[in-house]
């Protein structure tokens, strides 16, 4: 193994006879170090992107949430919830009713979704940076207030001016009596003062989160709730999630932010792989320079191959000087590749050299280097080239044999 490698170094770096073979290796190795560098920063800014979007989701959405595995309501009551309320792990708990309601303002409608939580919770783990406009307040005073969603705001044009300004919320009474002769008695209303707008965030724009007891008292559900929503001390803590599961057994339902919205997350990483899969395709295009490089090479040191064979050396280990040139071009393309995409990484996250358009929620776009993808790279990278270094060594080595063979 020494004696290719040894070789394929001198061809590698040695002066050829045909300047132009130089030349064909050098473009062969800009070929494997553009292509790495491409799919270090691309999958970095898709990282920084999928980091973002799943910030901004988190901070509508809870750590854990409890649901019923069968059914939309359950009691909240029980000795496991009061264990459960008590775990120190736990900083956040906020029993959580939601249901469709149809919302009205200035004769304008909109069919968005309630969302009722206990009004201490939101303090808890809520931050103005969720609201567009208003105050993180859903109770003061002995007054309720909701917060819209932007959605529900856009569609009734409601404005953050006071009480006066209420919206009024409706839905059919569940347990209304079949003998009501009058259709009005079986819709129960509400008026609400908003006091917040949320920010855009696709899938919480339909929401009007109100007061838990406000909530009850609509929907006339005043002994079930829909979910628990928890947040722990220590965030995204997987045991925590087992714990809670454990204590509950099968007829509930603990998600953590991914179980919550799975098509969000699919969508976010298929996203990035089927990038992954195209900048690789064109990758492999640039690797298949390689092939020219050996054809050319081959060809260049066809009195060595000979001498080679005089001397006793087989077809398998002049294959070999050529193959560990191709190895030697993938790797050094590769690692100097990798190193020019990390280093742009470096220089968009301090400097943000790649800006968006005026408005956008980021001024650079982000970037998010992940060492696993680095390997996946380079793997890929590599086998990709060992197996085209395998065939045109091979293919090559055969063609100079009958070449060879013909002019004897």
């Amino acid at each position: 193994m020494r004696l290719p490698v040894f070789f394929a170094k001198r061809y590698l770096f040695s002066k050829k006879s045909v300047n132009a073979i130089n030349i064909i290796s050098g473009i062969s190795v800009v070929g494997v170090l553009v292509s790495t560098a491409a799919l270090v920063i691309v999958l970095s800014f898709y990282n920084g992107l999928e980091k973002f979007i799943l910030s901004q989701y988190s901070i509508f959405s809870p750590e854990l949430r409890i649901e019923p595995s069968k059914g939309k309501v359950f009691s909240g009551q029980g000795e496991k919830f009061k264990q459960l309320r008590e775990n120190p792990n736990i900083s956040s708990y906020s029993e959580v009713l939601e249901d469709k309601v149809l919302a009205e303002y200035n004769h304008q409608q909109f069919i968005g979704k309630i969302k009722g939580i206990e009004p201490e919770s939101i303090k808890s783990h809520a931050t103005q940076d969720m609201l567009f406009a208003g105050n993180l307040s859903i109770q003061g005073d002995s007054i309720n207030f909701g917060i819209l969603g932007a959605q529900v705001q856009a569609n009734l044009q409601v404005p953050l001016r006071g009480a006066d300004d209420q919206v009024l919320l409706h839905i059919p009474d569940k347990h209304a009596s079949p003998n009501n002769i009058n259709p009005l008695e079986d819709i129960r209303s509400r008026p609400i003062t908003p006091n917040a707008i949320l920010r855009f965030q696709p899938g919480f724009d339909d929401l009007i989160i109100v007061p838990i007891d406000f909530a009850k008292d609509l929907l006339n559900e005043h002994q079930h709730i829909s979910a628990i929503e928890l947040f722990g001390k220590n965030d995204n803590d997987p045991k925590l999630k087992s714990e809670i599961q454990h204590l509950l057994g099968d007829d509930f339902l603990v998600k953590n932010r991914e179980q919550q919205n799975p098509t969000l997350y699919k969508t976010v990483r298929s996203e990035k792989w089927i990038v992954f899969f195209i900048v690789t395709i064109i990758g492999i295009i640039a690797i298949f320079n390689i092939i020219g490089s050996l054809t050319m090479l081959v060809i260049d040191k066809k009195q060595d191959v000979v001498v080679l064979k005089s001397l006793g050396a087989n077809d398998g280990l002049i294959q070999n000087v050529f193959f560990y040139q191709g190895i030697m071009i993938a790797l050094i393309g590769s690692l100097v590749g990798a190193a020019i995409g990390l280093v742009f990484c470096w220089l968009q996250e301090r400097y943000g050299l790649v800006t968006t358009n005026e408005g956008s929620l980021f001024d650079a776009y982000p970037v998010d280097v992940r060492y696993s993808d680095i390997f996946l790279i380079l793997l890929t990278v590599m086998l990709v080239s060992t197996l085209v270094s395998y065939l045109a060594s091979r293919l090559n080595i055969k063609g100079f044999n009958k070449r060879t063979m013909l002019e004897s």
